[in-house]
């Protein structure tokens, strides 16, 4: 979730009053009864937290590790960091200064998602380097942005000797995801968002989520089609020889056709995602091998509700002219549009949208919480996923703009407010006891947060932190 530019102030003052304000109940979804819970409204209590480490550089991934610490990885702060959970204490494990790369200024690149090898720290395999840890962060090649997936190895609190295993894959300052997770199956699973094109900055850049690369384009290591997609990788970043052959090709490609699954997790052998929506429909999807989701087609259900594709980069007389508006009720005439239900390719519908589906004649607008034109998407009825984590058996979604943690339910038919505070949260970790969840919180202050009342504000109660709050099943 980014600032909009101020071109913003075109949408006309909406009639309605938007799912910000609290007003009215969940609109009804995907032709199944409606969520028990508005994810946009929320209660007005907030959660009393206990912080165990500040100053952090937009921490990402958390994870409780089996040496008693929290690993966490600091986007803007290009580092690993460990994290006494009792103390607050704060340790350095790798420094990635010099070699990574954040874009100032609201980016979404920089060190981002790793995942333990599954024996990590419990003295398996001695001599065979278990204590393995796999990162993802972003690097300039050639003078462009681009992603990477290397293996350290851990010893006494540090990593050192970095395996590439994936490299030259898409980067961008917009739409990472950059979840990784070691599967059951022995596999990495690495999502990575369209990059933001067709969007904001980068509005004219035609979107790939769709786009599928060939068996030479695999053969060259061409990534360059990889946006939008969920990969599965052999540990030497070779392509699995069971993945599904799409579009006539095998290659890292598991599923396609996302925005930006900011969350991904195993549940036993079940991968799920939660996914950002453009100004509606965040979804909770359950991953099929060879699943297409129907991005950018398709926000949520193929319901033509409050959605169609405008295809910036194909705009009659050419983009570069035109001014950018989210509003898809309201693209300029030369923007060619197509409504969901002219999507014909199967597609694997989402679990459920945390109640951010509306019904057409939603307007995308001004309205009395959210008065500003420049801040006026803190009120579209998305709650924007930040991550999700499968913990004790529970899936949790954090909410970046509403600074929530939801608790889902497998099946994504009802979803449980848990925790809320006046911050962004990125992601969360459960101690092992299972009493204690801790939840990483964004730093950057350009960013925005629902405060007192619903309204946008950019005062972060605990801007790069990492607090802790009581866990109750």
């Amino acid at each position: 979730m980014r600032k909009l530019p101020a071109a913003l102030a075109l949408i006309p003052a909406v009639a309605l009053v938007s799912s910000c304000s609290g007003s009215g109940g969940p609109a009804a979804v995907g032709g199944g009864a409606a969520p028990a819970v508005d994810a946009a409204a929320g209660p007005a209590a907030q959660t009393k937290v206990k912080v165990v480490a500040s100053g952090l550089g937009d921490p990402f991934e958390i994870a409780y590790a089996p040496d008693g610490k929290l690993w966490v990885t600091e986007k803007s702060g290009l580092k690993v960091t460990r994290v006494d959970p009792r103390t607050g204490a704060k340790s350095t494990a790798l420094d990635l200064s010099g070699k990574a790369f954040h874009t100032k200024e609201d980016g979404q690149d920089g060190v981002l998602g790793f995942a333990l090898h599954p024996d990590f720290g419990k003295g398996k395999g001695k001599g065979k380097g278990h204590d393995h840890v796999y990162l993802a962060y972003t690097y300039k090649q050639g003078g462009a942005s681009a992603t990477k997936i290397v293996r350290y190895t851990a010893k006494d609190g540090k990593l050192s000797g970095e395996q590439e295993i994936l490299t030259g894959l898409p980067g961008n300052h917009q739409h990472q995801s950059a979840r990784l997770r070691y599967g059951p199956d022995g596999k990495l699973y690495y999502a990575i968002g369209d990059q933001g094109h067709n969007y904001l900055t980068d509005f004219c850049k035609p979107n790939h989520a769709q786009d599928l690369p060939t068996a030479g384009q695999v053969a060259k290591k061409d990534w360059s089609l990889y946006q939008g997609k969920i990969l599965r990788i052999n540990l030497d970043g070779s392509v699995p020889s069971d993945n599904p052959k799409i579009g006539g090709a095998r290659s890292h490609i598991y599923a396609y056709g996302m925005r930006n699954p900011d969350g991904m997790d195993f549940s036993g052998t079940t991968l799920y995602t939660a996914e950002n929506g453009p100004v509606t429909d965040d979804e909770f999807n359950r991953i099929e091998k060879g699943g297409n989701y129907g991005w950018p087609h398709v926000a949520g259900w193929k319901d033509d509700k409050s959605y169609v594709y405008s295809n910036w980069s194909k705009a009659k007389g050419g983009c570069a002219k035109l001014t950018f508006n989210p509003d898809p009720n309201s693209p300029p005439p030369e923007v060619p549009t197509t409504k969901e239900s002219s999507f014909t390719k199967a597609m694997v519908a989402p679990l459920g949208t945390y109640g951010t589906t509306r019904g057409n004649g939603h307007h995308f607008g001004t309205t009395k919480v959210c008065p500003d034109a420049n801040s006026a998407y803190m009120c579209w009825p998305t709650m924007a996923p930040g991550s999700l984590k499968v913990a004790g058996g529970d899936v949790l979604v954090t909410s970046m703009k509403n600074g929530t943690v939801f608790k889902v339910s497998k099946d994504g038919k009802s979803y449980k407010e848990l925790y809320r505070t006046q911050n962004r949260y990125r992601d969360v970790a459960l101690s092992p006891d299972g009493r204690t969840l801790y939840i990483t919180t964004d730093k950057e202050g350009q960013h925005m947060v629902r405060g007192e009342g619903g309204k946008p504000t950019t005062h972060l109660a605990n801007p790069g932190a990492i607090i802790a709050v009581p866990y109750h099943r």
